[in-house]
């Protein structure tokens, strides 16, 4: 059996993977780096210090260009080098890692594993518990080996600025914790961690929202909260950022008529296609800086869940509205919304209403777990023009 490692910097191998460099019953270990693009193999019968030795001339500054992204393809050929037809275990990356270079890595060697078995190992994800497979402890000595290559090799790791590739206490586990996949089971997990992104839109529901209880919860209230302030067969409205339609498809049953935006062309096609035919549905590509521009309709807006993207909050002052209704969670609210709107003469808020509480869900098939961090809407009403000076 031979043990394949597949990391994106070589100092992942050892802090990751140090339980596995480790083990003695096995007859190799080969390491396949991203940065640099180096694989490194560590011949059996070579104790941990001697491997170690052999690692640690391929560190890298923490800052720097890198070397450039691997294909699948590529990625596919250096696995099946390393293996070389022999039975092998791969070891990789968490998808849910939340630095993404290693997420995106761990997602791409189990599309390019040749369908050998592939390990995780969980990582650092601060905002995700992913239930592992096996855990293996330190014993003193390879906590020692951890840290002491980290201090003869990596200070500028420790003092590095780069969020990514920083080295602090939390980045040095003592225990190992491994988790097995599948590609569906990687990507989703990939996706869920890159929900800020176009890779979100790589999955099918990306945010589960047809079988999470909380999200069925919230966009069922959030249905409710428009319709006492847009009664069904009145104003068109206006969706912004639709994603897929999960809230569209209840508004057009309970009998809006709705204007549906989304720039994201695969969310935007999966739209189209599951609500084809509707009568009372147009579909745009819109972003809030094109509605901005008077793209679409006057009426009433709803701009649920979708200003967590760093959008310049002055595009509402210029929306053919004087209702929008815009929902996020309590502390995207306080940060972003509350200051600007204590500083906007065009806005009141009309009424304010907790959609749905924080709640800890599990996720991707039940792989792992994290906090719903709750949705608050507020109601915002344009203010009247001041009345003309006069002549």
């Amino acid at each position: 059996m031979i043990d394949v490692l597949v990391c994106v910097r070589v100092e992942d191998a050892i802090l990751e993977f140090l339980t596995v460099l480790s083990r003695e019953a096995r007859d190799e270990a080969v390491v396949v780096l991203a940065d640099p693009e180096v694989t490194v193999s560590l011949p059996p019968g070579t104790g941990l210090a001697e491997r170690l030795a052999l690692l640690a001339p391929h560190l890298r500054p923490p800052e720097g260009p890198g070397a450039p992204w691997p294909t699948t393809e590529e990625l596919a050929a250096r696995i099946g080098a390393a293996a070389a037809g022999r039975e092998a275990a791969v070891w990789t990356h968490s998808p849910a890692d939340n630095r993404e270079a290693r997420a995106r890595l761990g997602r791409d060697t189990v599309r390019a594993a040749h369908g050998l078995p592939v390990r995780h190992a969980v990582g650092h994800s601060p905002y995700l518990q992913v239930i592992s497979d096996e855990d293996v402890p330190l014993t003193p000595e390879l906590a020692e080996a951890k840290r002491e290559f980290v201090n003869l090799h990596g200070q500028e790791l420790l003092a590095s600025g780069s969020p990514q590739n920083r080295i602090d206490t939390a980045r040095v586990p003592a225990s190992e914790r491994f988790f097995r996949s599948v590609p569906a089971e990687a990507d989703r997990l990939y996706a869920l961690l890159a929900s800020l992104g176009d890779d979100a839109a790589e999955v099918d529901d990306p945010w589960e929202f047809a079988a999470s209880p909380y999200e069925r919860a919230r966009l069922d209230a959030t249905l409710a909260w428009t319709g006492r302030h847009c009664p069904p067969g009145t104003a068109p409205l206006v969706e912004a950022g639709a994603c897929e339609g999960a809230l569209t498809r209840r508004l057009l049953a309970v009998g809006h008529q709705v204007y549906a935006t989304e720039p994201n062309d695969r969310f935007r096609r999966r739209l189209t296609t599951a609500l084809a035919g509707a009568e009372h549905l147009r579909v745009s590509a819109d972003g809030l800086k094109e509605l901005a521009d008077g793209s679409g309709p006057r009426g009433p807006h709803l701009l649920i869940e979708m200003l967590y993207y760093g959008q310049d909050l002055a595009l509402l002052d210029r929306l053919p509205a004087d209702l929008v209704l815009l929902a996020l969670e309590p502390e995207a609210l306080r940060t972003t919304v509350r200051p600007w709107l204590a500083h906007t003469p065009h806005w009141e808020v009309a009424d304010e209403a907790v959609l749905v509480e924080p709640r800890i869900e599990a996720v991707c098939g039940g792989r792992a777990y994290l906090t719903k961090r709750g949705s608050h809407g507020l109601a915002l009403r344009r203010r009247p023009l001041p009345p003309a000076a006069p002549r």
